[in-house]
């Protein structure tokens, strides 16, 4: 408990932009998808068969797993909070459309006909009498729907739009409760708070509640307004990272490289999501900066690369440097020394047991239960590429990153994947074993930009490349498990790495 109260105290600037940002989103995707399924549900109450057909789209549309419809929509219109708004609004159709058309339909037929005597018009009928006595319902719906949203948002942090899921996925990332537990029980008492406010619309006017939306439409707009125009006038360069310790650790030394320039402005998005979204984002120029890898870049972001085993460091980086020039007009900028390359590890105490020193000792590892993340296990140059060249036939469970680890060290798997600067291998006192065919690239890390970033900024690329041939293996590990276990702040831990090894000016 005193360490969530201390990681709450210590994070509260944070947590506020995050709540912020996750109160937007929410409430936006609210807005919109009651503008479109309130009247939608007016115009199909004396249209049975559009309504059933409406109402089973939307319980279609309810069903696709967010993650896949996050996905289905980067392609459509880049990274941040547009997919993660039209997921939202997707997902929040359903019940306010249904409990606007239920609220309706249900009304004392009597009393629709006591106003059609009394000489009303449709539309006058609809404001004096039907929306009135559904306005119970709907709001219902509307609550239900929000709940639904702020509960969703969450995921939105895999995107880059941030939010609280940025909390939740960071604890899980460093297993750090205090941060997941700070992410769910903010995410939880906003669709409390929210969900009591418009409660107390059930029994208020239709005028009272339209009243009430424009009056929140005009807030949130007037904040984003400022918001955008400081961004505008401002031009700060914005560097994103990765999931996990060691992005956010470059991103906060870019930064303290970039600002010593006085007039830089820089904004850090960490946590931004996986490389595909990063890569988007770049593109769209909805970020300026990211470090990327060489062997990520052969791998998944340029087409036809020249690879095979025992390619060099030096061929990898310089191969990757010319097709992402060539193909995307971007720049990667000289490599830091380390080689994050991909590793398979096993417990000291089996390695011990069954003579473990190389991947292919792995010929005589009984009882093989791997967990490894999804990613290497369809990799070519992973767990694929593992299995055809070392002659085995290792099948292995899909876990998240941090759970691999954890998994290992409870004994429920023997056999894990592992990046060669991963903190957990010195954690859980994991034996990398060692990768004598060379089924794994070579990943130096380096920073992306676009060409026309770094050509109208000579000034960052020259203080970025300050970093070139630095950091050492050894040096990486140590500072990814001074983050994940010491709990210490990354940019504390980049800023003493910088300034150890005089790579400040000042």
């Amino acid at each position: 408990m005193q360490q969530f109260w201390t990681t709450l105290q210590t994070r509260h600037s944070e947590l506020f932009s995050a709540l912020w940002v996750h109160l937007q989103l929410s409430l936006v995707a609210l807005l919109v998808a009651s503008a479109i399924a309130i009247p939608l549900a007016i115009w199909v109450t004396k249209r049975r068969r559009v309504a059933e057909f409406i109402l089973q789209v939307t319980s279609v549309l309810q069903t696709i797993p967010s993650l896949a419809l996050l996905g289905l929509l980067i392609p459509l219109v880049g990274i941040g909070s547009a997919p993660a708004l039209i997921a939202l609004i997707v997902y929040a159709l359903l019940p306010i459309f249904q409990n606007t058309y239920v609220g309706l339909t249900s009304i004392d037929p009597a009393l629709l006909e006591a106003a059609d005597a009394l000489g009303f018009s449709k539309w006058r009928r609809l404001r004096k009498v039907e929306l009135p006595l559904a306005l119970p319902i709907i709001i219902s719906g509307i609550r239900t729907a929000l709940v639904l949203i702020v509960g969703t948002a969450t995921l939105a942090a895999l995107i880059g739009a941030g939010g609280l899921g940025n909390f939740i996925l960071l604890g899980i990332d460093r297993n750090n409760t205090s941060l997941i537990l700070i992410g769910a029980i903010s995410a939880a008492l906003l669709a409390i708070i929210l969900s009591l406010i418009i409660k107390r619309l059930e029994r208020a006017k239709p005028r009272t509640v339209v009243i009430s939306i424009v009056t929140l439409l005009v807030l949130i707009g007037g904040a984003s307004g400022v918001q955008a125009y400081q961004s505008r006038a401002e031009t700060p360069i914005v560097i994103a990272g990765k999931l996990g310790s060691e992005p956010e650790i470059l991103i906060n030394m870019y930064a303290d490289l970039i600002k010593e320039d006085p007039k830089a402005q820089v904004i850090l998005k960490p946590s931004f999501g996986k490389t595909t979204f990063l890569f988007n984002a770049l593109k769209h120029k909805q970020i300026d900066i990211y470090p990327e890898f060489s062997g990520t870049v052969l791998e998944s972001l340029v087409k036809n690369p020249v690879t095979g085993q025992h390619l060099t460091a030096q061929a990898t980086y310089a191969q990757a440097k010319a097709l992402i020039q060539k193909e995307d007009k971007m720049t990667l900028l000289k490599p830091m020394a380390y080689n994050n390359t991909y590793a398979m590890a096993v417990r000291q105490s089996d390695a011990k047991k069954y003579n473990l020193q190389t991947i292919g000792d792995l010929t005589h590892f009984p009882n093989i239960k791997a967990g490894m993340t999804l990613e290497f296990i369809d990799l070519n140059n992973g767990l694929k590429g593992v299995n055809k060249v070392y002659g085995l036939n290792i099948k292995a469970k899909a876990m998240d990153p941090q759970l691999r680890y954890e998994a290992i060290n409870a004994g429920e798997v023997n056999l894990v994947d592992a990046y060669s600067t991963d903190s957990q291998l010195k954690q859980y006192n994991l034996v990398i074993l060692k990768d004598n065919k060379g089924v794994f690239p070579p990943y130096q890390g380096a920073p992306l930009m676009t060409d026309a970033f770094a050509q109208a900024h000579p000034a960052v690329v020259k203080a970025l490349n300050r970093l070139a041939g630095k950091i050492s293996e050894t040096d990486m590990q140590a500072m990814n498990y001074a983050v994940n276990s010491q709990h210490k702040q990354p940019s504390v831990v980049a800023h003493q790495y910088l300034t150890t090894h005089h790579l400040l000016a000042k």
